[in-house]
């Protein structure tokens, strides 16, 4: 997959009325998840991109309206030293969906190929042969019925800047960075390499990548939201199931409303 990431830093506004729009793929949202609740069909969302690309922000919009007993989010950070003992991927196979569920990282297992590339956590063999791994673990996912889809939120280095910036001068969002934030700016270019090459080696027909300009917030958003609707669609029955037996008779017996057939 040939990218130019540069292509992905326009930050063009949404042409529309944002709120109008995003309650509509939200509501839209929520009825594909009663769907995948009750066709029991499974579903893995990650995001992955730099340091204040906003995908907190489309996860938050995202749930809004979900039921949390179907879906977790999994924040993904370096791993602990008991995770290093196991294979990269030990500490992700819990966290896959059942069925009837959906499970979204904020970050995932790239970054065996990202930060632990980037500052030398994982050898060079070890990275390096991560992403065939990668690719064998999300097409197992994939052969077991879990829709993939793998978003990644781009912002410029200025972007990225000014919202360092506004993070810095807002008390209630110091939260948000920290010094591992300013180590990672450091090292943009290393990142970039990594992106790349994260493009390159793991874009499998079964699980491409999405690349989203996210240096406008809300027309991020939006893209964002409505890229999920339209995967999570896909190859899902669009007629609400059979009615149990047993309900349409207590509905006549009870209410007397006739559910028919």
């Amino acid at each position: 997959m040939s990218v130019n990431l540069a292509d992905y830093e326009q930050g063009r506004p949404f042409n529309g009325d944002y709120d109008k729009v995003l309650v509509q793929l939200q509501k839209r949202l929520a009825h594909l998840l009663v769907a995948y609740i009750v066709y029991r069909r499974k579903a893995i969302i990650l995001f992955e991109g730099p340091d204040s690309s906003g995908k907190s922000g489309i996860i938050q919009r995202l749930v809004t309206g979900w039921d949390p007993r179907h879906f977790r989010v999994w924040p993904i950070g370096v791993p602990t030293e008991e995770e290093k003992a196991h294979h990269f991927l030990w500490r992700f196979w819990t966290k896959m969906p059942g069925n009837g569920e959906v499970a979204i990282f904020d970050r995932s297992w790239y970054g065996r190929v990202l930060v632990e590339r980037v500052d030398k956590l994982a050898s060079d063999e070890e990275w390096q042969r991560s992403y065939d791994e990668i690719n064998a673990f999300e097409s197992l996912q994939c052969e077991n019925g879990t829709r993939l889809i793998k978003i990644f939120c781009h912002i410029s280095d200025k972007t990225q800047d000014e919202r360092f910036k506004r993070r810095l001068m807002h008390p209630w969002k110091h939260m948000k960075i920290g010094p591992a934030d300013f180590h990672a700016r450091d090292e943009r270019d290393e990142y970039k390499k990594a992106f790349l090459d994260m493009f390159d080696q793991c874009n499998m027909h079964w699980a491409p990548w999405h690349i989203i300009d996210a240096n406008n917030k809300q027309a991020a958003r939006i893209q964002a939201l409505g890229l999920i609707a339209d995967e999570l669609e896909k190859n899902l029955p669009t007629a609400p199931p059979p009615l149990d037996p047993e309900i349409v008779l207590l509905a006549k017996e009870k209410f007397d409303i006739d559910l028919g057939e």
